[in-house]
C-alpha cells in the first residue's frame, strides 16, 4: 500500500472516529477517557478534546510509571490544558512496599488490582460512557474487541464501553498522528512498543507481539478491561 494509500485510508478511519466521538461527547454529561499517553490513547484524547475541551481525562497513577512517563503526562496535560484526573491506590509506593514488599515481583496480579484494577473501577462507576483507545492488534487477548460494548462493573453497574479505534494498526495510528504533530511518548524511540509501570516493562522479546515486554511473559493483561464475574445478586444500571 502506498503512502498516498495509507493517508487516504487514515483520513477516512479518522472522520469515523469523530463521527463516533461527536455522538457520543456532544452536549452529553457523563463521559470519561483512559489515557495511559500510549500513542492510541492520546491521539483519542486529542480528537475528543476538540468536541470537549474539559472532557474528564483519566490516569492510573501507580506511583510505578517511567519518569519519562510522568513527564510527557504533564507536558501534554499544560499544553492541550486538558481536565486531568489522577487516579490514586488507597496506599502511596511505600506503603504498600512496608506492609506487603515488591508485590509486582511477588503477586503481579495482586499489585495491578490494588493500583489499577480497584482505582479505575471505583472512578468510571461514576460516568455513563467509557471511552478507551483499546485495538484488537495489541494483543491476542484483544482480537474480539467490540467497538461497543456493555461493561460490568463490580458490584452489577454497567457502563458503555467505547472503543473508536479497535480496527486501526499501529501504523495507522502513527499516520495519523504524525498530520497535526502530535509528540509521542519518548520511551517509543528507545524501543517499547507497550510502556506500563517500569517495573514491570522491558523491551519487546517477540518482535510479532507488541505486549511481549509486560510482565516478563507472566500475564498480558492487568486486569482493567475484564469484566467483573455476575453474581445472583448484580442488579445492572443501563
Amino acid at each position: 500500500m502506498s503512502t498516498a494509500e495509507i493517508q487516504a485510508q487514515v483520513k477516512t478511519k479518522l472522520d469515523e472516529v469523530r463521527a463516533v466521538l461527536a455522538r457520543e461527547i456532544t452536549g452529553k454529561q457523563g463521559v470519561c477517557l483512559t489515557c495511559s499517553f500510549q500513542a492510541e490513547d492520546v491521539l483519542l484524547t486529542r480528537l475528543a478534546i476538540e468536541l470537549d475541551a474539559k472532557l474528564p481525562i483519566l490516569f492510573l497513577d501507580t506511583g510505578y510509571h517511567f519518569r519519562e512517563t510522568y513527564a510527557y503526562r504533564d507536558r501534554i496535560t499544560s499544553e492541550w490544558q486538558l481536565n486531568l484526573i489522577n487516579l490514586l491506590p488507597e496506599k502511596t509506593v511505600e506503603e504498600q512496599e512496608s506492609e506487603r514488599g515488591l508485590l509486582y515481583q511477588s503477586s503481579p496480579d495482586q499489585c495491578c488490582k490494588l493500583r489499577k484494577v480497584e482505582p479505575l473501577f471505583k472512578a468510571v462507576a461514576g460516568y455513563r460512557v467509557w471511552l478507551t483507545g483499546l485495538r484488537r492488534e495489541q494483543a491476542k487477548s484483544r482480537t474480539a474487541l467490540e467497538e461497543s460494548s456493555l461493561f460490568t462493573l463490580p458490584g452489577g453497574r454497567q457502563v458503555l464501553k467505547l472503543a473508536p479505534l479497535a480496527a486501526w494498526t499501529t501504523r495507522e495510528v502513527w499516520y495519523a498522528c504524525e498530520s497535526p504533530s502530535i509528540p509521542l511518548l519518548p520511551l517509543y524511540e528507545r524501543g517499547y512498543t507497550s510502556i506500563g509501570c517500569e517495573p514491570c516493562t522491558t523491551l519487546p522479546t517477540d518482535p510479532n507481539d507488541p505486549r511481549s515486554g509486560r510482565w516478563a511473559g507472566h500475564k498480558v493483561e492487568c486486569g482493567i478491561h475484564i469484566e467483573a464475574a455476575p453474581t445472583t445478586q448484580d442488579k445492572p444500571n443501563q
